[in-house]
């Protein structure tokens, strides 16, 4: 009775009026003991305030119905389309929308829609799919910042194909727990083709040089990101570099040349397609092992002096650690596969001498920066070790000065004995003791601690200067 009194009230009554009450009805729905009749009145009345001309009529029911489970599904199916400041509250919160209806939305409605349905709470995998799909910047920088969503790898590559120039988006990706390693080196080589881009286009380098720069740059960073890697995360990787072109003879032979084993296995063992154990006997053995892996990998026969040069240059010398989880061309490893080839060779110009002397340069280049930055710090730390030695300690007399310390002598001072402690009782300590001087000669504690930091500086000095050279000797 009291439903077909609204309905009849509803036609007439103001906007705001109608939002309060519509309000009342769907909480009603929700949590009063409504009989059956009245309950399917109920639900017909809220259906038809779906086409009131109000939009905060329908508002009030869209924050009503968001979040529970109980709402009628017509209702929070047609509140999802409507306009987005409506339709948000459900788009959000609403657990009655199915994952087909959320893919719906995501591919037909706005960036205020996307956005709505990145923040979700345990977001299915196939509408992270979607979204990492068409979603605009701002939906899936949403979809990185929402932590109950799980991003499978393809879409975690896909964001980055389409968004990774967004420095945004990227730092986003990099705070994530157990990002795969071909997401990193995507990462890489889109801030390598940003910066690349961008420097032709202030005209500071030409698009050839910025394009061979980025290229180097996404290579070293590769070898870097390899080195971090290990098991399968290392395996998927360079299946990866694989599908897409990037595991070449010279990415084998640089990672080769900068110590990185784990890489050069995992190559052979993608190209050849033989298990590991197989292929490190055959790479590190004697004979013609070497030579019958590389060509069953399909790699060029013109790199297999090289490859032979630095294996035997590895046995030699050994595998030389990364410095700060850096990988480094072994300076010392690519003059002498250098050398050797360079007395095999039938020209001066073959491409792996080119390859080589390439390798040579950025080697010396890179030992040479090192060794400055070295010589840089060593040097500030000996100059700051020099700086507290040539400090004067702080002593009496700069405090009060030579004529005041003359001045004062023995014999100036008037020893007056203390007078005798005299026990008392006291509330919180039955033996205390006071003195006659306690009433008019109190301790100043800010006076002695006064007195006491030019002592506290002289120790402090001596401990700064023997942790510097401690750091220096290590």
């Amino acid at each position: 009775m009291i439903v077909r009194q609204f309905i009849s009230w509803v036609r007439t009554a103001p906007a705001g009026e109608r939002a309060e009450a519509t309000r009342a009805l769907a909480r009603a729905w929700l949590i009063s003991d409504l009989s059956q009749d009245d309950r399917i009145a109920a639900e017909g009345a809220l259906l038809m305030l779906l086409d009131d001309a109000s939009p905060l009529v329908r508002q009030a029911m869209s924050e009503v119905f968001a979040a529970s489970a109980e709402a009628p599904p017509a209702i929070v199916a047609a509140l999802a389309l409507e306009q987005p400041d409506i339709a948000l509250p459900v788009l959000e919160f609403s657990p009655l929308l199915i994952d087909a209806d959320l893919v719906d939305l995501v591919a037909t409605g706005c960036s205020q829609v996307q956005c709505a349905v990145a923040r979700r709470a345990d977001l299915p995998t196939s509408v992270a799919a979607a979204l990492a799909e068409v979603g605009d910047a701002a939906a899936v920088l949403e979809l990185i910042e929402n932590p109950g969503v799980t991003l499978a790898p393809f879409s975690l590559e896909r964001i980055v194909e389409r968004h990774g120039d967004l420095a945004a988006i990227r730092e986003q990706l990099l705070q994530r727990d157990n990002l795969p390693a071909s997401v990193r080196l995507a990462l890489a080589a889109k801030v390598s083709a940003t910066l690349a881009r961008f420097a032709a286009a202030r005209d500071w380098i030409t698009p050839d040089r910025a394009s061979r720069l980025a290229a180097e740059a996404t290579e070293r960073s590769l070898l870097d990101i390899a080195s971090l890697s290990q098991g399968e995360d290392l395996t998927d990787l360079v299946h990866h570099l694989r599908q897409s072109g990037q595991l070449n003879a010279g990415l084998v032979l640089r990672a080769l040349l900068s110590g990185n084993a784990s890489l050069f296995e995992a190559a052979l063992v993608e190209l050849s397609g033989l298990p590991q154990r197989r292929v490190a006997a055959l790479a590190y053995g004697r004979g013609a092992g070497l030579d019958a892996l590389l060509a069953k990998a399909g790699l060029p026969a013109s790199t297999v002096p090289a490859f032979r040069a630095a294996v035997a240059a590895i046995l030699e010398i050994g595998f030389v650690e990364t410095q700060d989880g850096v990988v480094r061309l072994q300076r010392r490893m690519v003059e002498r596969v250098l050398t050797q080839c360079e007395s095999e060779a039938a020209s001066i110009h073959d491409p792996l001498l080119v390859l080589l002397r390439r390798f040579s340069v950025e080697a010396a280049r890179e030992d040479a920066r090192l060794f400055c930055d070295e010589t840089a710090t060593e040097v500030d730390a000996q100059r700051f070790v020099q700086m507290i030695d040539d400090a004067s300690p702080v002593t009496s007399e700069d405090i009060y000065g030579d004529e005041m310390m003359d001045e004062e002598s023995d014999e100036d001072i008037v020893y007056v004995e203390s007078p005798p402690l005299a026990p008392h009782l006291d509330d919180e300590n039955e033996f205390a003791y006071e003195s006659e001087f306690d009433d008019y000669a109190p301790l100043d504690e800010s006076y002695v601690a006064s007195n006491d930091e030019y002592t506290a500086v002289d120790s402090l000095d001596a401990e700064i200067a023997l942790i510097v050279r401690e750091r220096i000797a290590a």
